[in-house]
C-alpha cells in the first residue's frame, strides 16, 4: 500500500547525444536495479524529462526510506555501477551538496488540500 510520494529533480548533462543515450539505458533498465527498487519499498517510480532537467517521481509504502535505500545501494555492487554509469550523464542541481544527485523538491500545492 503507498503511504508516501517523493518528489526529486536532477539535471542531466547538456548534450543531446548523452541525453539520448541515458534514455536509451532507461527503456529497459538493468534488472538487479529494478530488484534494489522493488526491494526497498519503492511501489512505483516514474521518470519524467524536459530538456536536460529529471524530475523523478517516487510511491513508497511504510517500509520505505532514503536512509534505508541507501544503506542497500552501499552494499549492492551492481547499483553502484549503474549509479557510476548513470553519473557519466548527469550533473548536480545548482545549490546541491557536494556528492549530492537528486535533490528533493518541495510541494507547495495540492488541489485536494484547496478544494
Amino acid at each position: 500500500m503507498v503511504t508516501q510520494k517523493y518528489c526529486l529533480a536532477l539535471d542531466l548533462n547538456d548534450d543531446p547525444a548523452l541525453i539520448a543515450e541515458y534514455k536509451k539505458y532507461h527503456e529497459k533498465i538493468w534488472p538487479e536495479i529494478t530488484e534494489s527498487i522493488v526491494s526497498a519499498g519503492i511501489e512505483n517510480l516514474d521518470i519524467y524529462c524536459v530538456g536536460n532537467r529529471l524530475f523523478m517521481i517516487i510511491d513508497a509504502n511504510e517500509t520505505f526510506t532514503f536512509e534505508r535505500k541507501g544503506e542497500m545501494d552501499a552494499n549492492n555492487a551492481v547499483v553502484q555501477k549503474w549509479e557510476a554509469l548513470m553519473w557519466k550523464y548527469q550533473k548536480a542541481l545548482p545549490g546541491a551538496k557536494e556528492g549530492e544527485k537528486w535533490m528533493m523538491m518541495e510541494k507547495i500545492f495540492d488541489l485536494h488540500e484547496n478544494r
